[in-house]
């Protein structure tokens, strides 16, 4: 009787130690060189959602959705990119649970940098939302929250940190032409009510203005100033309320948010008290920037989006700094 064979365990093939693990996923960006070599000056992001934690004029913290642009330049000629996620996770991590200010600001563009040594000598960050600011009716006892359009932004390079700040802000504007126009009829139909009297009574006056006083109006619109500064170099916060303090002091007619009847009554006294051209609204701002030490430079433009024709009347000025910023 044949002996039953005796099984021998199969030998393991050796394998390539280097095998045994998947390989690395490729990077492009580490591992080529540009076929078209040169030196660009932003490379990036923007639209990017964060959330901010911003701090409002009441001082408290408050979670507040934004777009954000962040960007370095690229200054080795070979390199074919840069490494656009560690900008995009450096942002977010830290904007997690920090407060959004002036040096979170100067921390996130060394950051950039730093996770883009050899390859990267400058840096920009940018943040667009809406900041939240309490403002009082103009004669009754109440306040309400405003919501102003605007933007933040830091760059860094070799000559330092350079910060910049715009906001949008809403304001009435009525056309002193037109309001002398419309003083010229109502003086023209009181010659005409009242040529034949030799005297007339305060109270006959009373009644005629009553009665005729809207024969004729100015007119007048919902008007805006974007306003643009650039921080001076000792600022150490951002100055936002400072900013659209100064524009809506200037311009006198700032927009509404809770109006009783006192106040839609004040607030055309207002108006007739500072009948404006957008070229009046431009140098009145101007000089309210003017005598504020902490804005270095600036651009101003004042949109009246005109209620007599189709299209708006615009004003620009700027500071005139060598090299700042222009029309």
């Amino acid at each position: 009787m044949a002996s039953e064979a005796t099984l021998v365990p199969p030998v393991p093939f050796p394998l390539d130690p280097a095998l045994e693990s998947p390989p690395p996923l490729p990077d492009i960006v580490q591992d080529t060189v540009a076929p078209v070599g040169g030196c660009l000056d932003r490379v990036g992001m923007s639209g990017i959602e964060v959330a901010l934690r911003v701090r409002h004029s009441a001082d408290c913290l408050v979670l507040t959705p934004a777009r954000a642009t962040a960007q370095v330049s690229l200054d080795d000629p070979d390199a074919k990119g840069i490494h656009m996620s560690r900008l995009f996770l450096t942002l977010q991590e830290t904007l997690e649970d920090a407060e959004f200010s002036l040096p979170l600001m100067e921390r996130l563009l060394q950051a950039f940098l730093a996770s883009h040594t050899g390859l990267s000598r400058s840096s920009l960050l940018k943040f667009q939302f809406e900041y939240l600011a309490k403002r009082n009716s103009l004669l009754s006892d109440h306040t309400t929250w405003r919501s102003y359009p605007v933007w933040v932004a830091g760059e860094l390079s070799d000559s330092g940190f350079r910060h910049t700040l715009q906001v949008s802000v809403a304001y009435s504007s009525t056309c002193p032409c037109s309001a002398a126009l419309a003083r010229q009829l109502l003086q023209q139909q009181f010659m005409e009510d009242f040529a034949d009297h030799r005297w007339l009574s305060v109270s006959q006056v009373l009644r005629w203005l009553g009665s005729q006083g809207t024969l004729a109006t100015p007119h007048s619109q919902r008007s805006h100033a974007v306003v643009q500064v650039v921080l001076h170099p000792d600022c150490r916060e951002y100055p936002l309320v400072t900013l659209i303090d100064a524009v809506e002091t200037a311009v006198a007619t700032p927009v509404q948010a809770v109006v009783k009847r006192s106040d839609e009554q004040e607030f055309a006294r207002l108006n007739g008290e500072n009948l404006m051209l957008c070229e009046d609204s431009a140098r009145r701002i101007r000089a309210s920037l003017e005598a504020t030490p902490e804005f270095a430079d600036y651009r101003i433009q004042a949109s009246h989006l005109e209620s007599l024709h189709p299209h708006d009347a615009v004003a620009i000025v700027t500071k005139g700094v060598p090299g700042g910023l222009r029309p």
